[in-house]
């Protein structure tokens, strides 16, 4: 999930630049419409893949949620970083909804750079799962942090938020896609001149 509203630096731990950066899932790409597995072998290449996920979610500059298909994975979990102080990750998340009052407001995607919709949301929830151990961890979350619990779960069942429109709507954002410059490429590395010129565009 991307975000025009806040500060672009992170606020999670320091990472040192990588030499590569895993490139980002972009629509048309098959991996964003599969149902992502649970995660049932913890470790280090688990922890290498979240840290690998931060990496490539700061690269973007405007990101705050990155789940795991949008690298080209299919493990279940997501990483965050609101910029705001909340910063976690989440290994096999559920979403619990918090009372059913719903939150308006424009929604845009680091899959779907450019583009952007207003779509509705719970305002309220809370996100469980567990970390790189195996460890319970649950997140609560309201506004910005309720909508990207949500948006990420839904990446992990293999939806975009586009999907949460009428069909006709939908294809119109298609349509849209389709004229811009990084249609067809199936992953771009956040940090190129191709993904980073349509990105602008959300800010």
């Amino acid at each position: 999930m991307s975000s025009a509203e806040l500060d672009p630096e992170p606020s999670g731990p320091s990472l040192d630049p990588p030499s590569a950066v895993m490139p980002i899932t972009l629509l048309g790409n098959p991996i964003l419409r599969i149902r992502c597995g649970e995660v049932t072998e913890f470790g280090k290449p688990l922890s290498d893949l979240v840290e690998g996920m931060f990496a490539a979610l700061y690269a973007t500059e405007n990101g705050v949620g990155l789940s795991a298909n949008q690298v080209g994975r299919s493990e279940r979990l997501f990483v965050f970083d609101l910029r705001n102080g909340q910063v976690g990750h989440v290994v096999n998340p559920s979403v619990v909804a918090i009372g059913q009052e719903l939150q308006g407001g424009d929604e845009a995607c680091l899959s779907l750079p450019g583009l952007g919709l207003p779509t509705s949301r719970l305002i309220h929830c809370l996100v469980r799962g567990v970390d790189v151990h195996g460890e319970p961890v649950e997140y609560e979350g309201e506004d910005l942090a309720a909508r990207c619990f949500q948006h990420e779960l839904d990446h992990l069942d293999g939806k975009l938020y586009i999907d949460r429109h009428p069909v006709n709507v939908r294809k119109r954002i298609e349509s849209e896609a389709k004229g811009l410059a990084w249609w067809g490429n199936e992953a771009l590395d956040p940090r190129s001149d191709l993904y980073r010129l349509q990105s602008a565009r959300d800010q």
